[in-house]
This record gives C-alpha cells, sequence and structure tokens, in this order.
C-alpha cells in the first residue's frame, strides 16, 4: 500500500505562491519560523516560546496545525527520534531557513517603524472622524 498523495486544494491551484505566503505570515508560522532561527526545539519548547510572543498561548492543536503546514511547505523538518519516551525535534530547513530571515526582518521592520504607524493611524482615525461629524451635520440639516 503506497503513501497516498494529499490532493491540491483549489485555492493552491488557483494562487499557490499566494498560499504559501499565507503559511509564513500567519501569526502562528511567523513566531514558529522566527523562534525555529535561533535553534531546534521540542514541541512543548516551542510551544512556550512562541506563546511568550504570540500575545495568548498557542493551542496544541493549532501549533501542529502550523508545524504539519511548514513542514508540508518545505520549511520545517521534523525529526522522530525512535526512544521511550518519543522526542520529536523541530527545525528550519534550508528553504525555511531562508523565509525566516525574510519574516524576521519583516517584524524587526514593523518594531522599528511601530511609532509611525501609530501616528498614521490617529491621524487617519482624527480625519475621519471628522469628516463622519461634518456628514453628520450635514444630514441633520437636510
Amino acid at each position: 500500500m503506497g503513501v497516498r498523495q494529499k490532493q491540491p486544494t483549489d485555492a493552491e491551484a488557483l494562487c499557490p505562491y499566494r498560499l504559501v505566503l499565507e503559511h509564513v505570515t500567519s501569526r502562528w508560522g511567523v513566531l514558529v519560523l522566527t523562534e525555529l532561527l535561533e535553534r531546534p526545539y521540542r514541541f512543548s519548547e516551542l510551544r512556550r516560546a512562541v506563546s511568550r510572543f504570540g500575545g495568548r498561548t498557542v493551542s496544541e492543536k493549532m501549533l501542529t496545525q502550523t508545524l504539519q503546514t511548514l513542514e508540508r511547505d518545505g520549511l520545517v523538518h521534523r525529526d522522530a527520534k525512535p526512544v521511550i519516551p518519543p522526542r520529536v525535534d523541530y527545525s528550519l530547513t534550508g528553504l525555511g531557513r531562508e523565509a525566516a530571515q525574510q519574516v524576521r526582518s519583516l517584524a524587526q521592520w514593523t518594531h522599528d517603524r511601530l511609532g509611525r504607524v501609530e501616528q498614521a493611524r490617529a491621524a487617519y482615525d482624527e480625519k475621519r472622524r471628522a469628516h463622519d461629524e461634518a456628514r453628520e451635520i450635514q444630514s441633520r440639516a437636510s
């Protein structure tokens, strides 16, 4: 009995690069990739490390799904050791290291520019509020 190959989804067939980009830049994907840049991790220690920066604890199910997706994309290597108790280590492949470095650069840019982004948001919100108030006054006058 051979290994059954997963059939590509409609999204993969229509826009495969976008799907990979979604995997790499997802909330947990970014954190997993940047953590694994430092060193290989066991599942439980990776979960703790990712949860420190995620703003909330990543569930086992979500971390498992993220790791499987990144492994399927060729970015993460899963090394299961045949010992008791079972030991599984996760590390980046060469392709995963390239992606993680890019993601880390984007995360650093975001961190460095957050003040400017917050200023732009405040200016936009104020402008929007003033516009909405003017429209409200105008509609009452009509």
